[in-house]
């Protein structure tokens, strides 16, 4: 589908850069950028976000490129997305709306799925009328009488009850992983986290790391579903559990913040977090506050955190590592495509465990390499619609 892309200029510094992850969002969707509009304001228009003489702009551009669709690089109201509908006469969305698009694409696991359904649902409550404005009012007269309540209330009762459905069966995996959580302290097994911004390379970092397999490509969110693997650093540390998440984006919608909780706890539960950057990025440091923010908000920001410089071959970086005022391993230099300083980045999670208070390896079941592929298929448990166990799905295919 042909899209044109709209972005409004506030004053932010980084609005360049968020414009290109627009293009990205898009071709990630299955979209295909073919204009990029922009414009400059004070604030939104309260009727179409950019007032009515650009939106006639956008419109006449649009059609002019042979757009199908028009995507802003924002939040829109509910009434701001009906009114440009009528003023283009064409589809428009939102950078939620995009993102949530993506996410129910990429989505493979049973929790994924259910998580994104729920902020789908969630999203779709603000704006059922759009859907049902020829339904808003009852008819009268004989064999016209509603059953009680109009198609719109109907709607948003059916939406209702399908949250809750939702919520409780989410409720029961979150359950599930606390179970596999205490079962992990009771052995007194170090666990870190993988976090970052989308496409810093977590993913092949992790392959690297566990030989996992998971599903790595060059586009926003190629994984959304929490994979766990054991990884063994020797005898002195014995194994530890490293974890796969979820990429973090600019304006992450927050109904994805609050679906993808139960996830997400994985990284708010762990002992060590090794923040992922991409070091060749130009805005790096805009996206190590957008993910610091992301885990401000699910409450995981007290737990120490190691940056991890990925790409250094790309930013023309040399291996290695600095330490804080307390002699702390802060930033490990590595490439995870080509292994360059990945012996260094071992070495600061051995530190960080050993400096941790835990039990010696000795006293940890499934410290050995023989027992990771058994702790694996614990690990990565799963319910069915019955509630029953099944393998969770570690691989999201091509978009």
């Amino acid at each position: 589908m042909r899209a044109a892309l709209v972005g409004v200029d506030f004053g932010a510094v980084d609005f360049s850069a968020s414009l290109e992850e627009l293009a990205l969002l898009a071709s990630s969707a299955g979209a295909e950028p073919i204009d990029t509009i922009t414009a400059k304001r004070n604030a939104p228009d309260p009727a179409y976000f950019v007032g009515s003489g650009k939106a006639d702009e956008i419109g006449v551009a649009a059609k002019a490129a042979g757009a199908e669709l028009v995507i802003f690089n924002h939040a829109l109201s509910p009434a701001q997305q009906r009114n440009l509908e009528r003023r283009l006469e064409l589809r428009v969305i939102d950078r939620t709306s995009l993102i949530l698009d993506i996410f129910a694409q990429r989505a493979k696991s049973h929790e994924g799925k259910l998580q994104v359904e729920l902020a789908q649902l969630q999203h779709l409550a603000t704006r059922l009328i759009r859907g049902w404005t020829h339904l808003e009012r009852q008819k009268g007269g004989i064999g016209l009488r509603g059953p009680g309540e109009t198609q719109l209330e109907t709607d948003r009762r059916l939406i209702g009850e399908r949250v809750k459905a939702l919520r409780t069966r989410l409720a029961k995996l979150r359950k599930q992983h606390e179970t596999q959580r205490r079962q992990r302290g009771r052995n007194n097994t170090f666990s870190v986290s993988l976090v970052g911004y989308t496409n810093a390379g977590k993913s092949t970092l992790f392959n690297t790391l566990t030989k996992a397999g998971v599903y790595v490509a060059n586009q926003l969110f190629a994984t959304l579903d929490t994979t766990s693997r054991r990884m063994y650093l020797g005898d002195q540390t014995g194994s530890v559990v490293i974890s796969d998440t979820v990429g973090f984006v600019r304006e992450l919608p927050h109904q994805l913040v609050a679906a993808f909780r139960a996830t997400l706890e994985e990284t708010i539960h762990a002992d060590l977090l090794l923040h992922v950057v991409d070091g060749s990025s130009p805005v790096r440091m805009e996206q190590i506050e957008q993910v610091n923010e992301v885990l401000r908000e699910i409450g995981a920001d007290h737990i120490p955190q190691i940056l991890v410089w990925n790409k250094i071959d790309a930013a023309d970086l040399q291996p290695g590592v600095e330490r804080d005022e307390h002699d702390k391993i802060s930033r490990v230099f590595i490439s995870a495509r080509s292994g360059a300083g990945l012996d260094l980045l071992r070495e600061a999670i051995v530190e960080a465990a050993s400096s941790a208070d835990r039990y010696p390896p000795s006293a940890v079941p499934g410290s050995s390499p023989e027992n990771d592929e058994q702790d694996d298929a614990a690990l990565d448990d799963d319910f069915d619609d019955a509630g029953e166990s099944i393998p969770t799905s570690t691989h999201v295919g091509p978009h």
